[in-house]
C-alpha cells in the first residue's frame, strides 16, 4: 500500500526544456528579474494609492513606471515561454501523431517561428530607428512627453528588438536540437 504524505505536495519546477540549450537556461534565469519587476510594480501602485488617497499627494512617475515594468515583463514572457515550451498551441492533431512525425513538426514549427520572430525583429528595428536615433544619426531615446518625461517608450522598443532577436535565435537552437534528436 502506498505511503500517504501529509501536507501539500511540492511540484518541482521543470525549468527550460533540454532542447533549448544553454540559451534556454539563461533565459530561464532571467525570468526571476522580470517576475521581481511585477512585484515592484505592485509596490509602486500600492505606494501611489496610499500617497494619493491618504495624503492627497500623488506622484507623477507611478503610472508610467508600472506600465514600463509590466510591459517589459510581458515582452520577456514570450521568450520565457519559448525556452520552457509553455506557449499556447492547438494539440488536437499534434498529440495524435507518432513521435517521429512529431519531431518533424517540432523542427518545422521552430523554423517557422524563427522566421516569424526574425521578421518581427526587423519590424522592431524599423521602430527603433525612429525611437532611438535622431535624423542626424545621433542616439537619443524617445521620451513619453508627460510631466515626468522618462525614456520608457524608446527603452521598451529597444528591449522588444533585443527580445525578438534572441527569440529568433532560441527557435533556431530548438530546430537544430530537434533535428539532431538531442535532449
Amino acid at each position: 500500500m502506498p505511503e500517504k504524505t501529509e501536507g501539500p505536495q511540492k511540484e518541482e519546477d521543470p525549468g527550460p526544456i533540454p532542447e533549448a540549450g544553454l540559451i534556454g537556461k539563461w533565459i530561464d534565469r532571467g525570468g526571476l528579474l522580470f517576475a521581481a519587476g511585477i512585484v515592484i510594480s505592485m509596490l509602486v501602485l500600492l505606494n501611489e494609492v496610499l500617497l494619493r488617497y491618504l495624503f492627497n499627494a500623488p506622484t507623477i512617475w507611478a503610472h508610467e513606471t508600472t506600465i514600463f515594468l509590466c510591459g517589459a515583463a510581458f515582452i520577456y514572457g514570450g521568450l520565457y515561454c519559448t525556452a520552457r515550451n509553455r506557449h499556447i498551441r492547438v494539440v488536437l492533431i499534434y498529440d495524435a501523431l507518432p513521435a517521429s512525425v512529431r519531431r518533424v513538426f517540432d523542427i518545422v514549427i521552430s523554423l517557422i517561428c524563427a522566421l516569424a520572430s526574425g521578421t518581427f525583429a526587423w519590424a522592431a528595428w524599423l521602430m527603433v530607428q525612429r525611437a532611438a536615433f535622431r535624423p542626424d544619426g545621433s542616439f537619443r531615446l524617445e521620451r513619453s512627453g508627460s510631466a515626468w518625461d522618462p525614456v520608457f517608450p524608446g527603452t521598451i522598443k529597444v528591449f522588444l528588438l533585443i527580445i525578438l532577436s534572441v527569440m529568433a535565435v532560441q527557435f533556431l537552437v530548438l530546430a537544430f536540437n530537434y533535428a539532431r534528436g538531442r535532449k
